[in-house]
């Protein structure tokens, strides 16, 4: 076995192995309602829904209302309140036992005496958002039900609904109840909603009837709250408690603009943080289940990170918006559109792309299939490309890595100080954990005092490239430290199943 040092003090231990390439791919707060995971249902289907459009911006020059009652009145008969019914399995660990008579007649009346099944009843709130009983909820309100009544506003008439479609990656659920004119609501362009605005947040709060409340918009495309997958929220200081659920966020015009999903809160009730879909985003999941019975996703094949200050840096861009792309999967839409990792992509069909969960919303919200016009930056220049989306696999999400890219800087004058790498064999291939054709130099020890441990560099990496230039092995990697000039290093890695990109940086030693 051989020692070497790696950047003045990184060490580095040399086996032979088998060095094969190919690369990988990747898939918090305590609020009071958790969003579960459920199968989906479908109900076929042959044509959208039809809605009620209204897009035109709001008057910002008007005097502020005295009273809210005439927009009130136009809208409340559109949310409902929804009841769920759903049978809950006692003690399932024991089952087997309920229904074996050996153990009934051994056991006799106490044993035979035990609850098998209880009855769970919740609610939420819906709005009905086509005449013909469509009504947008959230998926939360109806897992798991056997049987859903829908009470329309006056609270005395009540249909018995069916489950058309839920989605639990955007927690949005369409149900359906049979009949005709029922009062459809007016939807808008969420897009066009702007922090500021007020809205009214109209549902069944703890069961105590239809209720209404008013505040702002607090801000928009509220993400990582670690909610549902795919998290564009606008974000509402207007009263949400539970039982508000599924109930509708309208504008000042009575429009819908979101679904109401949730809240923060320490005490359980309203702490005038709330969440609610964008109608935008709820429509797109309505019109998938409706027409296809499931919700089908576009699929870029990119991994994307967040583009930080040090990246921005790093790749000579004139701001940190855009997308990262840190991998391109093998034999994806990307590849076949010429796409590389180090490109940041800043437009989306004809749309700016502000960051990497914007980009992954976007695809997601467009049809497979579809080809879009994407503009990027490759070595500060920007080039344009079309790409025609697949289908996002069942089950999967688009991949995003939002792990944030700073980090703090350590008294060490060498970049790769305390980092220790080795060849990638089968034993190393063992110890991590990592796929059989993966090529580069893996990372067997950090020093925790490190500036590369403070960037994210952890034991079970494993360094792809080193400046742009390709890593096989961990010679190759010595030998790339080596000729790194000054105290920064643009590092791509291979993490957790996916590959990502990080700027190590030292601080200069002090005289």
């Amino acid at each position: 076995m051989v020692t070497r040092t790696l950047w003045n003090g990184v060490r580095q231990t040399v086996s032979q192995g088998a060095r094969d390439a190919a690369i990988g791919g990747r898939s918090g707060l305590v609020l009071w309602m958790a969003v579960l995971l459920l199968g989906s249902w479908t109900v076929a289907a042959s044509a959208p829904p039809k809605l009620k459009v209204d897009s035109s911006p709001l008057a910002t020059d008007t005097r502020a209302a005295t009273s809210f009652s005439p927009i009130v009145k136009k809208v409340a008969p559109s949310v409902v309140n929804i009841y769920s019914t759903k049978t809950v399995r006692q003690n399932p660990g024991l089952a087997p036992f309920f229904d074996d008579p050996f153990f009934r007649q051994f056991f006799g009346v106490p044993f035979e005496s035990i609850p098998r099944e209880r009855r769970e009843r919740s609610l939420g709130s819906g709005v009905i958002v086509t005449e013909d009983g469509y009504i947008l909820t959230n998926a939360h309100v109806v897992d798991g039900a056997d049987e859903i009544k829908v009470a329309l506003a006056d609270d005395k008439t009540v249909y018995e609904a069916k489950v058309v479609g839920a989605d639990p990656h955007t927690d949005v659920a369409v149900i359906k109840v049979e009949g005709r004119k029922f009062p459809a609501i007016t939807v808008t362009d969420s897009d066009l909603v702007e922090v500021g605005d007020v809205v009214l947040a109209i549902g069944n709060p703890f069961g105590v009837g239809q209720t209404v409340t008013m505040g702002i918009v607090s801000a928009k495309g509220r993400a990582g709250m670690g909610i549902v997958d795919y998290e564009d929220f606008i974000q509402t200081d207007a009263s949400i408690n539970p039982g508000n659920s599924g109930g509708a966020l309208v504008d000042a015009a009575g429009r819908l603009v979101g679904i109401n999903q949730s809240i923060i809160s320490r005490s359980g009730g309203n702490q005038g943080i709330g969440f609610s879909i964008p109608i935008n985003l709820a429509r797109y999941v309505m019109e998938r289940l409706v027409t296809d019975g499931k919700v089908t996703r576009g699929y870029l094949g990119v991994l994307v990170q967040p583009v930080t200050p040090e990246l921005a840096k790093e790749f000579n861009l004139p701001d940190n918006s855009g997308a990262l792309i840190g991998e391109v999967t093998k034999d994806s839409p990307a590849e076949d559109a010429g796409l590389k990792e180090g490109d940041v992509i800043i437009q989306f069909n004809g749309r700016k792309v502000t960051d990497s969960r914007h980009l992954r919303l976007m695809a997601s919200q467009t049809a497979p299939g579809t080809k879009v016009q994407v503009k990027f930056l490759r070595d500060g220049k920007e080039q344009q490309t079309t790409v025609k989306l697949g289908e996002l696999p069942e089950g999967g999400l688009a991949k995003a890595d939002t792990r944030p890219g700073g980090l703090r800087r350590s008294p060490q004058p060498d970049v790769l100080d305390g980092v220790t790498v080795d060849d990638l064999d089968a034993r190393t291939r063992r110890q991590f954990n990592l796929p059989a054709q993966l090529q580069g130099a893996v990372v067997v020890e950090v020093d925790p005092a490190s500036a590369a441990a403070a960037a994210g560099l952890r034991a079970g990496d494993v360094i792809l490239e080193i400046n742009r230039q390709r890593v096989t092995n961990a010679d190759e990697a010595v030998r790339l430290s080596e000729q790194v000039k000054g105290n920064r290093v643009l590092l791509r890695v291979w993490s957790q199943g996916g590959s990502r990109f990080l700027v190590v940086e030292a601080k200069p030693a002090r005289r």
